[in-house]
């Protein structure tokens, strides 16, 4: 005859502590949530900076084993150098002009070393590397713009072949190896608008967006932490409160 009280209370305590766990479940994920935004808002106020600041000399060879995302990316820098037009890479894109190519060209710099220089978007229909001969400046040359980080390995679902003159990413290391190219930064430059060449690629195109959404997840977790809660404490009341 007692059997079924204590069933029914062992199957409610079961269940009380499963939902104390997934409380503490969700109020942790809602925590690293703010955690998260915390480091977002820190990430989004340091790039601002960096893009506004004055342009600094790009970082030579004794740098590029430190370079990485986290200390360089989107740093305003300068460079002069010539470029060399034979060796430019397209890499698809889509930006606000509409779809077409970023026009990527080695530049030898004034230390002797090479840097890919992002220096614009083309449309489509100028894919042959001649469409843009009348905006390529032959003489020694002074870019700024923003030091972007290598994108190996291609685009979302499409790798970059080489080999058939495809390219959907920024991949330093692939374009210089397919170029032949020695001493190459393991960086690249996106050229601002200040560089742009008459008939030649626009520039000043960057991207520099970062999604925060953080608050909205850690106020979710927090909104089922509070449901589970909720429903610990209901399993808690007496039968007839119930």
């Amino acid at each position: 005859m007692r059997a079924g009280p204590l069933r029914s209370w062992f199957g409610r305590g079961i269940l009380v502590v499963l939902a104390l766990g997934g409380m503490a479940g969700f109020a942790a994920l809602g925590v690293w949530q703010l955690e998260r935004r915390a480091w977002k808002l820190e990430l989004i106020d340091r790039v601002e900076r960096r893009i506004h600041a004055e342009p600094a000399p790009v970082p030579g060879p004794e740098a590029w084993p430190s370079v990485d995302a986290a200390g360089y990316a989107y740093h305003r820098v300068r460079l002069s150098g010539r470029y060399l037009h034979d060796s430019e890479t397209l890499v698809q894109a889509v930006t606000e002009l509409g779809a077409g190519y970023w026009v990527l060209t080695p530049m030898v710099t004034l230390q002797g070393t090479t840097v890919l220089v992002n220096r614009g978007f083309v449309a489509g229909d100028r894919r042959d590397p001649g469409g843009s001969a009348a905006g390529n400046p032959a003489q020694e040359t002074q870019v700024t713009g923003l030091l972007r980080i290598t994108e190996p390995g291609g685009g979302f679902l499409r790798r970059n072949d080489p080999a058939a003159g495809r390219w959907y990413s920024r991949d330093v290391t692939a374009i210089a190896a397919a170029r032949g190219l020695a001493d190459v930064a393991p960086y690249f430059v996106d050229a601002d608008a200040s560089s742009d060449a008459p008939g030649g690629p626009r520039g000043g195109l960057t991207v520099v967006a970062f999604t925060n959404h953080h608050l909205i997840y850690a106020l979710t977790w927090f909104v089922l932490a509070i449901m589970a809660g909720g429903a610990g404490l209901f399993m808690l009341l007496p039968e007839r409160r119930r």
